[in-house]
């Protein structure tokens, strides 16, 4: 892909300027101490001629994408909606975005390391935090002599509005180039299929319903890779992105919270928070979860084995600076453990007791007072339902001293990429705050699905321990592989 030349640049930046004037970045700056700072400005039209001189190229792969409005989030009507993806007008200003996601080999040459769970150099770094990925932008705009973003002193991040390095999308910017201009749940709009993105393929969108009886479906089930796959991989959108749906999702730069609702220009997200926001869904993920509304959520000193990143680069000349900081968490879980399950088919029972083995930590089984069926069948049905609706069942059993705890080993089966609803119920009972939530989990081939970005929605002022997920009733290794995850979590010293 040719390089846009200098003079090319500036006439596209001024033909927006000129015939967009709403997309100029109007919004006061963001402090995540609630001060009052300067606006942020866009350069005007002679500043742009004075300096087209000393302008760097976008480099090769990325594209221009010009500002615009839309509506962020997610009609009403959208099947599995989350109540977080409100719809509200948002105006955007001219950006550039990579085609790929980063590389495992973009990232070793400047880092210097491999993180990632599988190995390629093709194939999209993952495994990294939201801090990592806003070093690697940082380390990488200096190594190609551009003015880093982002200033970094623990964890607190400072983004200067006005470099020219590479940094993350906003989440706003993320779904604008998501969508290219669709208004559907995909920006295929159709259902997305395993042949046009790389997710868990076995269960494409609406499945849920119609597991036992697919001629309703558009798309059947397909291909699940149970890998990453090369960032080049399938058909781009309709502005020339690849993999914005599947393959690893996509760190941006926002903290998790509730939209404004009100028309927004250049929107930043939550002032303060303890999660980032990741977008797109992963190779793992139901399609569901790949939605170009979804929102998931980490801790941002966390990685995961299907999180990675894309760059972005401004287009358009700006100033002032955006504060950011989070919630430190330098305490290790607490001596006093409780282990909370939910079970259904006895796997998850049968991993808490082993881990009950070896903690001796006290053992309380998540019950309802209407259990699901005893049907294999039948009960796929109703956990989808409880699922689509939102359900909290009445639980029949209640953990009376949950004060005592400072550590909860939370166990459940991954029910359609989530958690049960009967555990959103005993996350909503309690306050979590300043307590520690370590999961575990049993699959069949999804590790922990959305079921992570689940519980930190429901307990966001808990820290979030390093899961484990089993496949099934795990193996011969379980019980090494639990010291490992246990020790791994200071639960075993």
């Amino acid at each position: 892909m040719k390089k846009i030349s200098a003079v090319l640049l500036t006439a596209a930046m001024l033909l927006t300027l000129c015939s967009c004037g709403n997309n100029t970045a109007e919004s006061d700056m963001v402090s995540s101490t609630g001060a009052d700072v300067e606006d942020i400005q866009i350069a005007s039209e002679t500043e742009l001629e004075e300096q087209n001189d000393t302008m760097i190229d976008p480099p090769e792969n990325f594209v221009l994408i010009s500002g615009g409005t839309f509506e962020m989030g997610s009609p009403e009507t959208e099947n599995w909606r989350s109540e977080d993806e409100v719809q509200h007008m948002v105006t955007v200003s001219d950006f550039y975005m990579s085609q790929y996601e980063v590389t495992q080999a973009e990232y070793a040459e400047v880092m210097n390391n491999h993180p990632s769970n599988f190995s390629g150099d093709n194939l999209p770094v993952e495994n990294i935090s939201w801090l990592d990925a806003v070093s690697y932008c940082n380390v990488r705009s200096e190594a190609e002599g551009l003015t880093p973003v982002y200033s970094i002193e623990g964890q607190t991040v400072t983004w200067d509005r006005g470099a020219n390095g590479y940094r993350l999308p906003t989440e706003a910017e993320w779904e604008y180039a998501c969508r290219a201009g669709t208004v559907t749940p995909f920006n295929t709009e159709t259902s997305i299929s395993a042949e046009e993105a790389n997710y868990y393929g076995h269960y494409p969108y609406e499945i849920e319903g119609n597991y036992f009886s697919q001629e309703n479906l558009t798309t059947k089930p397909g291909e699940y890779r149970q890998t990453t796959v090369d960032v080049d991989s399938f058909s781009p959108n309709a502005w020339g992105l690849y993999n914005m749906h599947g393959n690893v999702g996509e760190w941006v730069w926002d903290y998790y919270g509730a939209y404004d609702t009100e028309p927004q220009t250049d929107p930043t997200g939550a002032q303060t928070g303890s999660l980032r926001v990741y977008r797109g869904g992963g190779w793992n993920d139901f399609a569901k979860n790949m939605r170009s509304a979804y929102r998931a959520t980490m801790a941002e000193d966390q990685g995961s084995f299907n999180i990675g990143i894309r760059l972005v680069r401004n287009a358009l000349l700006s100033s002032g600076s955006i504060v950011s900081t989070g919630a430190e968490n330098t305490e290790s879980a607490g001596e006093n453990v409780l282990i909370a399950y939910f079970s259904w088919g006895g796997n998850t029972a049968g991993i808490a007791e082993k881990i009950q083995a070896q903690t001796g930590a006290n053992l309380f089984e998540i019950t309802m007072i209407e259990p699901y069926s005893t049907d294999y069948n039948t009960v796929l049905d109703e956990a989808q339902r409880d699922q689509n609706e939102q359900a909290r069942p009445e639980l029949a059993t209640h953990v009376e001293n949950m004060d005592e705890y400072d550590t909860i080993l939370l166990g459940y089966p991954n029910w359609w990429a989530s958690i049960p609803m009967p555990v959103a119920s005993f996350l909503e009972e309690y306050d979590f705050t300043g307590k520690t939530i370590i999961p575990f989990c049993s699959h069949g081939g999804g590790r922990f699905g959305q079921s992570l970005t689940a519980i930190a929605k429901l307990a966001p002022d808990a820290t979030m321990g390093e899961g484990l997920s089993v496949h099934y009733s795990g193996g011969d290794t379980l019980p090494d592989d639990i010291a490992a995850w246990l020790e791994e979590n200071e639960i075993l010293k």
